[in-house]
């Protein structure tokens, strides 16, 4: 899959100077998908990158059997630090600015620096009724779907939202899908983590509930680190909003390390949550895991994952490891699942175990990558759905 995104945008906020940007990368029966992340160097390349890879998370959940059809990718980006005081004021007039987009063509939530609770406060201060509006007019029944959503995002389970649950769920079951195509048990299997924000902390939950051991995590203040198992639940509980762990919840045992000692933590599993970029050609030779998950979006550089290869490590790309929260937005507010989390969790499972086990049979097959596997089933899913519902106009199947 390669042509250049349908529209980008650049803005310039007038108050601060601070940059912006939207990419909208196709559109499918009119209308596109994609988060809107804040973060201190934020690029219009980054943002590209992103908007494509949303493309390709759509196409991969495509069942032409269900409710929820794909839409086209796009993405939102703002460079600016969101624990910046100005951070609310950029963030509110971005999207005061995005508003036709947001109105008619764009889908957008929280993503990298933002929550959803955020998200909405700032889309009701701009004047939008939803940043997913523009997918309202595809839906049977505006109502009840709105209502079904709503519910869902009130649901938690043991103390966090269950929208804060499934995209680190659908990683879990990633990795999980991995150690059993490898023959390896899940006790014992070391996993260190790279941010504990939503999806970080939603991935360390459901693994050390499988079994697995997690050793490691970092946040903005660091690592923490105890080889024989971090007690994931009260890390949870002591996060602020921004992901950050107060050490005061910490245990003799558990120490603290460097901010990039997750990355050569004793680990068979390594999960980058955090921030794209995060593995480049240079500290990719410090890493002793088999498998990374890509929970973070682009975290691991082309150059990086080649030389990852070669030294038999192989990484689970994010645009099949982290679509799952995506997924689940549409799935719910089209009616395949009900707000229920039991409904929620056996869908991201089935959905995981069925993308993920045929992205590496690929892979055997054609001897590649994942992530060529992964390309290489979008290219052939895109024409269908190009051919059933159109690229451009809000048409429906025939």
């Amino acid at each position: 899959m390669s042509s250049a995104p349908l529209l980008s945008v650049a803005w310039t906020d007038h108050v601060t100077g601070r940059r912006g940007h939207l990419v909208i990368d196709r559109l499918v029966r009119g209308v596109a998908s994609g988060g809107l992340r804040m973060r201190e160097g934020c690029t219009a390349e980054e943002v590209t990158g992103l908007a494509r890879g949303m493309t390709m998370k759509e196409a991969l959940h495509y069942d032409p059997k269900g409710r929820y059809v794909p839409l086209g990718g796009a993405k939102g980006g703002i460079d600016c630090d969101p624990r910046s005081p100005e951070a609310y004021g950029v963030l509110v007039r971005y999207l005061r600015a995005m508003r036709p987009y947001v109105e008619r063509f764009w889908t957008t939530g929280e993503d990298l620096g933002l929550t959803q609770d955020l998200v909405d406060r700032a889309v009701a201060e701009a004047g939008l009724v939803s940043s997913v509006q523009a997918v309202y007019p595809l839906l049977d029944d505006e109502a009840a779907a709105r209502r079904r959503l709503a519910d869902a995002f009130a649901i938690e389970v043991d103390g966090i939202g269950l929208d804060e649950l499934v995209g680190g769920l659908g990683v879990a079951e990633s990795v999980l899908t991995a150690l059993d195509r490898a023959g390896r048990g899940y006790a014992g299997t070391r996993v260190s983590v790279q941010g504990l924000g939503t999806m970080g902390g939603a991935t360390a939950r459901f693994l050390a509930r499988a079994g697995l051991r997690v050793v490691a995590v970092a946040d903005v203040r660091g690592t923490i680190v105890n080889p024989d198992g971090l007690d994931v639940e009260a890390l949870l509980a002591a996060r602020d909003a921004h992901g950050a762990v107060d050490r005061a919840a910490l245990r003799p045992a558990d120490r603290e390390a460097p901010g990039d000692a997750w990355l050569t933590a004793e680990a068979e599993v390594l999960v980058p949550a955090a921030v794209s970029y995060a593995i480049d050609a240079g500290n990719q030779e410090r890493i002793t895991a088999r498998w990374i998950a890509e929970a973070a979006n682009m975290p691991v550089l082309p150059e990086a994952e080649e030389a990852l290869a070669a030294r038999g490590i192989t990484v689970l790309p994010d645009v099949v490891v982290n679509s799952c929260t995506n997924a689940w937005w549409w799935w719910t507010l089209f009616g395949d699942i009900e707000a229920d989390a039991e409904q929620a969790f056996a869908r991201v499972r089935k959905a995981m175990r069925t993308l993920v086990g045929g992205m590496l049979d690929r892979a055997e097959a054609d001897g590649t990558s994942p992530r060529a596997a992964a390309h290489a089933l979008v290219d052939e899913r895109l024409p269908r759905i190009a051919a059933r519902y159109g690229w451009y106009g809000p048409t429906t199947a025939p």
